[in-house]
């Protein structure tokens, strides 16, 4: 994998494109509508050379994700939503948090000594 894109320390953004499937952000060129029929035959195209991954689950192909290794990403979900999840700070399922919402910085839950549910 190319991790020129990384600086050290830093962390891959994760965006998930529905059903489980999870993309890295910084190897996404575009997210795109599949109407149109330039898409269509690249999405042919992609099939045809073994580069196409459909991440749909059978459902109705609604974004396609291009990459920058020339994969095309088929995907269930709206490309606007793709590119919220995207463009927000939170990880894919609130990985890295705790019960209540906060986010650690190792992924662990934290320990702040309350962790009943008295309905106070």
């Amino acid at each position: 994998m190319n991790t020129a894109h990384l600086g050290v320390g830093e962390m891959a953004k994760l965006i998930n494109i529905g059903f489980g499937n999870i993309v890295f952000a910084n190897r996404l060129i575009a997210i795109v509508s599949p109407e149109s029929a330039p898409v269509k035959r690249l999405i042919q195209d992609a099939r045809d050379r073994c580069m196409a991954i459909d991440a749909t689950c059978g459902r109705r192909t609604r974004a396609v994700l291009i990459t920058d290794s020339d994969h095309v990403i088929l995907s269930a979900i709206h490309p606007e939503t793709v590119a919220n999840r995207a463009g927000s700070r939170e990880q894919p399922h609130d990985a890295g948090k705790d019960k209540y919402g906060a986010i650690q910085e190792n992924g662990d839950l934290a320990d702040d000594g309350d962790l009943t549910d008295d309905g106070v």
